[in-house]
């Protein structure tokens, strides 16, 4: 009923107007202009009665089994133990592993090889008696030092403080550098040109 009411009332302003300016000449020799445009052009759209969605109720047991859902996922992964990086240097290479590149051990003669061991136990007989004589030689030359030492303490206190401080010249180092090519300052290597390969691990 408003429609047709406002309709009404905007068609007869319209014309009142548009007969008012004719019969006064306002339009004599006037050019229409899309932007000028008379009453007559104006129109009215019908009201929108349009109402906003609802929002839907959420549910309180879906929210609740969504989050055990997620718990339930998160304990999943959680028991699931992390993925170790390999350590590509302890792999050995596949070319190494074929069974065709295995060389089979020297067959040696039963003289031969009695030979060999006796000669490991002779060499291991003679490494002993070795190491025995230089053990015998340091402790040797312990208990001299310490009977020196001693000796030296009831001579003179002052001699014995000088002969437990060690002794810069008893092993002498000296060091001369580079005089011909001294080092450029902040001077940076260059690397070289290479390929990264090394593989990327994410978890």
């Amino acid at each position: 009923m408003s429609l047709v009411v406002s309709r009404c009332i905007c068609g007869v302003l319209s014309r009142q107007t548009t007969s008012s300016r004719l019969h006064s000449g306002l339009y004599k020799g006037a050019v229409l202009s899309p932007w000028f445009s008379p009453a007559v052009t104006l129109k009215t759209s019908a009201p929108l009665r349009a109402e906003p969605k609802k929002k839907k109720k959420a549910d309180p047991r879906r929210e609740q089994m969504v989050r055990e859902r997620l718990k339930k996922k998160l304990k999943k992964l959680e028991r699931v133990p992390p993925e170790l990086i390999p350590i590509e240097d302890f792999i050995t290479p596949t070319k190494c592993l074929d069974e065709t590149r295995e060389r089979s051990p020297p067959k040696l003669s039963f003289e031969e090889s009695e030979s060999r061991a006796l000669l490991l136990k002779e060499w291991s007989r003679y490494k002993q008696k070795q190491h025995m004589a230089e053990v015998e030689a340091i402790e040797l030359a312990l208990e001299a030092q310490r009977e020196a030492l001693e000796e030296l303490k009831l001579e003179s206190i002052e001699l014995y403080q000088a002969a437990l401080k060690p002794d810069p010249l008893l092993f002498p180092f000296t060091h001369k550098g580079p005089a011909y090519t001294p080092p450029i300052p902040n001077y940076e290597a260059p690397d070289g040109k290479y390929n990264d390969v090394t593989k990327v691990y994410t978890q």
